[in-house]
C-alpha cells in the first residue's frame, strides 16, 4: 500500500505561482510512477503531468511550459510547480502512484486523441488540495 498527501494549495491572482508536494509513504519501491491530476466540475479528472522514476516527465497540452512536475526519489516527494496560474487551472489537484509508467517516455500520447497522462487502473490517490485562480 502507498500513502500519499498533497500540500500547498491555496488562493492566487491570475498569474501567480503556486508550488504543490505529495508526500508519498509505504511500497514506494513498487508504486513508484507519479502523477499529477486536476479536477473541476468543467472537466472532470483529468491527468496534467506525469513522471517516471528516471525523471522523464510529460504533460497534458494545457499547462505545457508553465508547470514542471520533479519528484525528489530520496525524500519520497512528488511536487509540481505551477506558474502563470489562469482561472481555468483552479480545482482540486490530487497525486497518484502506480506500478506501471502514467507516461510514455518518448512524450507522445497513448492513442490518436488520447491523454498524455493516463488515469492509474489499480493505484493510489491522495486526498487532494485545492487550487483557486482568481482573474
Amino acid at each position: 500500500q502507498v500513502r500519499l498527501m498533497e500540500s500547498g494549495g491555496g488562493s492566487v491572482q491570475a498569474g501567480g505561482s503556486l508550488r504543490l508536494s505529495c508526500a508519498a509513504s509505504g511500497d514506494t519501491d513498487t508504486y513508484k510512477y507519479y502523477g499529477w491530476f486536476r479536477q473541476n466540475p468543467q472537466k472532470g479528472r483529468e491527468g496534467i503531468a506525469g513522471i517516471n522514476p528516471d525523471g522523464i516527465a510529460n504533460y497534458e497540452d494545457s499547462v505545457k511550459g508553465r508547470f514542471t512536475i520533479s519528484l525528489d526519489n530520496f525524500e519520497n516527494i512528488l511536487y509540481l510547480e505551477m506558474n502563470s496560474l489562469k482561472p481555468e487551472d483552479s480545482g482540486v489537484y490530487l497525486c497518484a502512484a502506480d506500478y506501471r509508467p502514467l507516461i510514455k517516455a518518448d512524450g507522445t500520447i497513448w492513442y490518436p486523441g488520447g491523454p498524455s497522462v493516463r488515469t492509474p487502473l489499480n493505484g493510489y490517490w491522495g486526498q487532494g488540495t485545492r487550487v483557486t485562480v482568481s482573474s
